[in-house]
């Protein structure tokens, strides 16, 4: 690997290894930076903690996991030639789909030989010195690189409440994020499911068919929409690979990045039965397009309120029993929490072997030897599932103790909410960028197209540097309180920030509730991130 950086008359410090980019994670974001920073020439080493590559796809191997973008979207787009031979089978794909898809990257552009696997990056600390960035790992090693560049995922750090008594229970506790690779057999078993968000919503179904009995602890409902899930149609696909290139440029007007098309403007200028109609067409269809039957669901409160009603109808009408059917019916706005994409979740509480548990007045107590205590009765169970998320966007940047320049922490940094310039840099952060960061779209626009537009961001970046032989950037602060303000404000015109959700960390106790992903648009940010780049990377100060 290459010294490109290393200046003969410098010191090296004893046993620390240069580089020109560290990279944080090898996931999604982690692998395409690779492959587009080797691009420049440059010298690369990737840290990751996993045995392979795939970040929340290698990690989250729970039952029925499956991404809830549509495959053909769901995808790199870097490579016309690894858009044309790899075949999606199904509409939405599964997580072990994924990772071969993952697997296939990797092999075809020879990734794995500068990627550091089982590797825990414990601190990254900038020394002005010599303005390069000094990383420390779990295994005592130092790397050294004038660039580090953090793809550490925004759902990457579970989150593991722990509850009293959690060293009482005789059985295994599991997490939906951090599943076994062996997997778990639940047959015969009684199983406890702590959570009904996400995986809890994938994964239930599924437990229920194995398990003898399953219980399943609920706070707060939370909204699902049928995925109406099934092998791809060959002929779509064909249509979507004779012009992939047009149809991802589409895909990028939207403002989730998804190609799926906007109803009418307003669900209150149409009547009852027109609303009813259209809300239909769109349960059928099935999968995330249901919230955009109407311009304004998300704006409206009103308009909001009737496609709640909808899906609350629907709920009551798929649950037998009406007691079940009201505590799976959420009261809150439809979409401020990430809305749900099912398969047989509601028909799951018709089987005779699901119960459901309401936590939200009286939570668990304590787990006991032989299960869980809520209310004073104990739910014997012989293995628990905790299904309750993860501390999303900052955890895992906050797990590493990251110092910028003077020393200063991003844990104080941070202390009362993230501060970003775009989602991107940091100020007192010099050299150092995040991918999909808070302050960017992320985790409310279609990911893998979002870690594409950042990466290329990053990469241009460290080129444009290189080629004008500048070798400092760092964000200056009064953009980045610009830019914190623009998404502050952004977020309060959109019911989206109205309610806890992991969008404003409200899932995880004493963390800041600030709306943390940038509502604007995907348009609007891309044109942003260019126009700073065309300006001589506005906001930045460069040395």
């Amino acid at each position: 690997m290459g010294d490109t950086n290393q200046n003969a008359n410098e010191a090296r410090p004893a046993g620390i290894s240069d580089f020109d980019v560290v990279v944080v994670g090898a996931g999604f974001a982690g692998m395409y930076l690779l492959h587009r920073l080797r691009g420049l020439g440059l010298s690369v080493r990737v840290i990751e903690a996993g045995s392979d590559v795939g970040g929340t796809w290698y990690w989250n191997r729970y039952p029925g996991a499956r991404c809830d973008v549509e495959s053909m979207q769901y995808s790199y787009q870097f490579s016309e030639e690894l858009q044309q031979e790899w075949e999606w089978t199904e509409r939405y794909a599964t997580q072990s789909e994924i990772l071969r898809y993952v697997d296939h990257v990797a092999e075809r552009f020879d990734l794995r030989r500068d990627i550091q696997f089982d590797t825990r990056v414990t601190a990254a600390t900038f020394d002005d010195a010599t303005s390069r960035w000094v990383i420390e790992t779990d295994d005592g090693a130092r790397l050294r690189a004038p660039y580090c560049i953090m793809a550490t995922g925004c759902l990457s750090s579970p989150n593991k409440p722990q509850f009293e008594g959690q060293e009482d229970f005789a059985g295994p506790i599991y997490h939906t994020g951090n599943w076994p690779h062996e997997g778990v057999d639940f047959t015969g078993q009684r199983v406890a499911v702590i959570g009904t968000g996400s995986s809890a919503i994938q994964s239930i179904p599924v437990i229920a068919e194995q398990a003898a009995q399953l219980t399943v602890f609920q706070r707060t409902p939370n909204y699902a929409v049928p995925a109406h899930n099934g092998p791809l149609d060959p002929a779509k696909v064909r249509e979507i690979k004779a012009d992939y290139a047009g149809f991802r440029a589409r895909a990028k007007q939207t403002p989730t990045g998804n190609l799926f098309e906007v109803g009418g403007p307003s669900a209150m200028a149409v009547s009852a039965e027109e609303r009813a109609r259209e809300y239909e067409a769109r349960w059928q269809a099935g999968g995330l397009p249901f919230l955009a039957a109407f311009a304004d669901i998300m704006f409206d409160p009103e308009a909001n309120q009737t496609i709640a009603d909808f899906v609350r109808d629907k709920i009551r009408a798929i649950v037998d029993d009406p007691a079940v059917a009201d505590l799976l019916a959420p009261k809150n706005i439809i979409g401020c929490k990430r809305i749900c994409v099912d398969t047989g979740y509601y028909e799951t509480f018709n089987r005779d072997n699901v119960a459901l548990v309401d936590i939200s007045e009286t939570p668990i107590a304590r787990f006991t030897a032989d299960g869980v205590s809520v209310d004073g009765r104990v739910y014997e169970v012989d293995a628990i599932v905790s299904a309750t998320g993860f501390d999303a966007m900052t955890g895992a940047l906050l797990n590493i103790d990251i110092r910028g320049a003077g020393g200063a922490a991003l844990r104080d940094k941070w202390r009362d909410g993230p501060k970003a310039y775009l989602g991107l840099a940091l100020a007192s952060f010099p050299n150092l960028f995040m991918v999909t960061g808070p302050g960017s779209p992320s985790v409310i626009s279609n990911m893998l197209p979002a870690i594409e537009q950042h990466v290329n961001w990053i990469t241009d970046c460290i080129g444009y540097m290189r080629d004008q032989g500048l070798g400092r950037i760092e964000a200056q602060i009064d953009a980045e309180e610009a830019w914190v303000a623009h998404v502050g404000e952004v977020a309060d015109l959109s019911l989206r920030s109205t309610c806890s959700s992991w969008y404003v960390g409200a899932n995880i106790p004493g963390k800041p509730r600030v709306y943390m992903p940038y509502i604007g648009g995907v348009p609007v940010y891309a044109q942003k991130c260019n126009q700073v780049a065309a300006d001589g990377y506005e906001g930045f100060a460069l040395s």
